[in-house]
């Protein structure tokens, strides 16, 4: 199935509802469905083979997107933030290709060999000009590739996964609704347009029929008006957003009575902030979507039932389910499996191994699934009696001391319970004794806390290996913006300390 199809099928069966925008600016699916020609038209003039998409989030971002799969062209919204040389360099990979470039970054672009651009504000008028839209539609397509999706390049140049229409759409038709949502739905989008979550908001937005309203930058305070003016049913943020949104919502004392479903996913959500969470917006069901780029989104589902009866339980082993990332969709097969591809025993940390329709686990002239086609996650993880997934953190990220293996997020959890931590990353450094040695760096809540008294709450509630030998104190810890904790960057910083 192809991805435009989601739009054809919405656009004829409720050609007057409201999908894109503002209430007091929005666009219907009938008007969707005409901007696109009007878009794929203007693109079609190009002699490129991919889309690229390099700006703000907004309606045009969608528009761009299905626009692309009319001719038949991968999608490729790139990461606007990155240095002006790794941007250029990026996009000269994508060639040839065709640029929608929001007008003030042209600049930063032009001179790419082999790639046009196309100024937003150019392509937005196409998309309103009645002549193009009753263009004739048969674009020859180039391709069943529907989305090329750059990694986060914090280390190394970086890749681009594969996701094609196939993928996309299987996991969209058996997680959502054909038109089930209700008119007075909005889903408010702040993730960036490069970002997995951004892309399958767009798709399960149009198939479920749900407004989709996207804020160009996130900054907290403007998602809670956002929120709250546009009546937002629905979202779904990374963790390190939801933190400075319930110190907001706490500042000004708003409640969001609108808003029924809250979902998080894309980095580790520490079970601290959940449990805020869940006291705050009692009336929000809370969902933990984990996914990974390549598998087209979420795999596996922490539901509303499982936040409220983890919450609400006095039993350990149910409480602790707040920490896991919930139970594979029914469409999913997951294994943990160890060093040599064995299939892991219930409680065994291993590698996680998934397979699947929606799962790509390709990247640009590269398949990187088995004969099988299971893909392996690079994630370590482990499954409880109960089937429920317990992610542990990149394998990469996992501190051997002296033949012991350690989950550094573990012992951040641990520490984060501290009454004097805000924050925290623990990661391995060198070590010429034990091979790396466990160091935590801390950004204290108020008055610093003495390494002491920290190594002691953490000897407490561990054992004394897992102890932290090297402690620093910082005012802020380095993420990306798509909320991921830069741990590499720490690791090379602190590696090069004495």
């Amino acid at each position: 199935m192809n991805t435009l199809l989601m739009l054809e099928m919405a656009s004829g069966a409720a050609p007057e509802r409201m999908i894109l925008g503002p209430r007091d600016a929005h666009i219907s699916f009938a008007e969707m469905s005409a901007r696109v020609a009007g878009g794929a038209a203007r693109l079609s003039q190009y002699p490129a083979n991919t889309v690229v998409f390099l700006g703000l989030n907004g309606p045009t971002l969608p528009i761009a997107l299905f626009a692309s799969g009319l001719i038949g062209a991968p999608f490729a919204p790139v990461n606007y933030r990155l240095p002006d040389a790794d941007l250029r360099r990026l996009l000269a990979r994508t060639a040839p290709a065709v640029a929608i470039v929001d007008d003030d970054m042209l600049g930063r672009v032009e001179g790419v060999e082999g790639v046009q651009l196309l100024p937003r504000s150019q392509f937005e008028a196409a998309c309103g000009d009645e002549s193009l839209r009753s263009a004739p539609g048969d674009y020859s397509p180039q391709s069943d590739v529907a989305v090329l999706l750059f990694t986060s390049g914090t280390t190394g140049e970086p890749k681009a996964a594969v996701l094609r229409h196939q993928n996309l759409a299987h996991y969209v038709i058996s997680t959502v609704e054909f038109l089930g949502s209700d008119e007075e739905e909005a889903a408010l989008v702040s993730v960036p347009p490069y970002h997995i979550a951004g892309i399958s908001a767009i798709l399960t937005g149009v198939y479920g029929g749900r407004r989709i309203v996207h804020l160009p930058a996130f900054t907290p305070e403007a998602w809670v008006q956002t929120a709250a003016a546009e009546k937002i049913t629905h979202a779904m943020v990374v963790p390190t957003m939801l933190g400075r949104i319930l110190d907001v919502l706490e500042q000004r004392g708003e409640k969001l009575p609108s808003l029924r479903a809250l979902a998080y996913g894309g980095g580790r959500m520490p079970q601290v902030v959940i449990e805020r969470a869940l006291r705050l917006l009692p009336h929000v069901d809370f969902t933990n979507a984990y996914g990974l780029t390549e598998t087209s989104s979420t795999i596996a589902v922490l539901g509303p039932d499982d936040h409220r009866e983890a919450i609400d339980s006095s039993d350990p082993r149910v409480r602790r389910r707040l920490g896991s990332v919930g139970k594979p969709l029914p469409t999913i097969e997951l294994e943990i499996r160890g060093p040599g591809g064995e299939v892991l025993s219930v409680g065994a940390s291993g590698e996680i191994h998934v397979r699947g329709e929606q799962v790509s686990g390709e990247y640009l002239h590269r398949k990187v699934i088995d004969a099988d086609g299971w893909f392996a996650t690079n994630d370590g993880g482990h499954l409880d009696a109960d089937g429920y997934l317990y992610v542990e953190g990149r394998l990469d990220d996992v501190i051997v001391r002296g033949g012991e293996n350690m989950s550094p997020g573990e012992i951040e959890d641990v520490l984060r319970r501290h009454p004097h931590v805000s924050d925290v990353a623990v990661l391995g450094v060198p070590d010429d004794q034990w091979g790396e040695r466990v160091a935590a760096v801390i950004v204290p809540k108020d008055a610093s806390p003495s390494t002491q008294d920290l190594a002691a709450w953490v000897k407490t509630h561990l054992r004394s290996t897992k102890v932290p030998e090297t402690w620093e104190f910082r005012a802020t810890l380095p993420y990306n913006d798509t909320g991921k904790l830069l741990r590499r960057v720490l690791k090379a910083e602190l590696s090069k300390s004495p």
